[in-house]
């Protein structure tokens, strides 16, 4: 079946899965270190009070079986141990169903996390990470050769991420059309990173040739991945290394890592492996899975073609094939929610207020931003979220409070230094400020990254005995 293998495309197989198998793993490890504050038992969000008013058929889960702490570890440092195993070429020795079946573990393994995950689960990514994974499992491993119909595909998922995306800033914030969102952009993203200044600190023209360039690369480019090569290797190369200038720039998880990794598979490159023709059963595998993602792809290509275009959603638990798009809208004005604490008993003007640390957000304007992703810092980006609108954090900021006032060890290794080493503070409290980037000569002069402004309150002292039920 000569029509069925695209031999030319091994290499880029092989960087896609590998890399992927990375991400996963990376997924996985984000789950298993953070869950028990945010998900667990006594977490913020927890995951057995979410099962009682959820059905497998709205969020099919293993968790629907049986809910446990310890069960939610194992499945997370499973995911982590697979993956690691896959990214090392566990799925390339071992025969084509055995391969198959590790990537379809990987799928189960983290669905099963997303689909319980609520709030904190609530990205973009999430879905991509998922649809992504789900098409790995018929790319086939090294006993085949890459199946066209699932490339074409995969990069039929890079066109929904990219045009999807570009759509939504057409459609959104005026500075998309005008060519000024990077003037803020840079400066009110979620989680700026070590780079994040200088970047907004570049001249306002540079500024406009970027947005300009990134309007080519998600309205123009996508449709190139569609040509014969080696115009859709072209696209693919700058999808890229767009891609690759969005992770120097900020910290959005694995968003621009899975949508550069789809991009590989669209790189015609030398070299490759010869490989007996594929089973008669994989062919029929691969076509009926690229006929449920042509029939899945409606509502999504219908919410892309609306001029009430959602941005990043899943219309089938499964999260198989989704809609995408970020930044619609941007922010003028950066808001950071800072928490603090004291171990005074009766609250005066002289009471000494401390501040907790977060790992990647904002706080102290002495701190340089730093990079994480695509490791994904989940109480950090909700943060962000909460501190544009309140209601973000109407159904875990008492429950993080409370945690607080304890001490709980799970709830402070989400944070920096715990500034409460010895006893949990009396009260906490939480201020909105606004933050804005600092001028260059206050970066190299007085080692300033930002500069605050109080706002107002966000909430008041509180105490133990006032959140006794969280």
């Amino acid at each position: 079946m000569e029509w069925f293998a695209a031999p030319e495309y091994w290499y880029g197989r092989l960087i896609f899965q590998r890399g992927l198998a990375v991400i996963y793993a990376v997924a996985f490890l984000t789950a298993a270190l953070q869950f028990r504050a945010l998900l667990g038992e006594r977490g913020m969000l927890p995951i057995p009070r979410f099962l009682e008013r959820s059905s497998w058929r709205r969020s099919p889960s293993l968790f629907h079986l049986r809910y446990s702490d310890r069960l939610f570890a194992a499945v997370s440092w499973t995911g982590v141990v697979l993956a690691v195993a896959v990214a090392a070429g566990l799925a390339d020795a071992v025969p084509l169903w055995a391969g198959m079946l590790l990537w379809f573990a990987l799928w189960v393994l983290y669905l099963s996390i997303v689909n319980v995950g609520q709030l904190w689960y609530g990205f973009g990514w999430e879905s991509l990470l998922l649809e992504a994974g789900f098409l790995a499992i018929f790319l086939g491993n090294d006993t085949v050769a890459p199946p066209l119909l699932v490339l074409l595909a995969a990069r039929w998922l890079l066109f929904r991420v990219e045009f999807g995306a570009g759509l939504i800033k057409l459609r959104g914030d005026p500075c998309w059309r005008d060519l000024t969102c990077l003037y803020y952009h840079h400066e009110t993203q979620p989680m700026p990173g070590p780079l994040s200044w200088f970047f907004h600190h570049l001249p306002k023209p540079l500024h406009k040739v970027e947005v300009a360039a990134n309007h080519f690369a998600q309205l123009i480019v996508p449709f190139g991945l569609f040509a014969p090569q080696p115009v859709a290797s072209i696209a693919a190369a700058i999808v890229i290394v767009t891609q690759l200038w969005l992770v120097l720039s900020g910290n959005f998880a694995w968003l621009n890592w899975v949508t550069l990794l789809l991009a590989a598979t669209a790189l015609s490159l030398p070299g490759g492996q010869s490989a007996p023709a594929a089973h008669g059963w994989f062919v029929g595998v691969c076509i009926a899975y690229v006929a449920v993602v042509v029939v899945a792809s409606y509502r999504p290509v219908r919410n892309m073609l609306s001029p009430n275009q959602q941005m990043n959603a899943s219309f089938d638990p499964l999260h198989l094939v989704n809609t995408y798009g970020a930044f619609g809208s941007i922010g003028r004005t950066r808001y950071e929610i800072v928490l603090e604490g004291t171990d005074d008993t009766h609250l005066t003007d002289d009471t000494v207020w401390r501040e907790y640390a977060f790992k990647g957000k904002p706080g102290d304007p002495r701190r340089m931003p730093r990079q994480f992703a695509p490791y994904h810092l989940r109480l950090d980006w909700l943060m962000w979220f909460a501190a544009i609108s309140p209601a973000y954090a109407r159904s875990w900021a008492l429950p993080l409070a409370a945690r607080l006032l304890r001490n709980d060890p799970d709830t402070l290794r989400l944070l920096g230094p715990n500034p409460f080493p010895d006893a949990p503070p009396h009260y906490v409290r939480a201020h909105l400020y606004e933050y804005e980037f600092s001028t260059p000569a206050e970066l190299f002069g007085q080692r300033i990254w930002w500069r605050r402004t109080l706002i107002g309150e966000f909430l008041p002292p509180l105490t133990r005995d006032r959140l006794n039920r969280y």
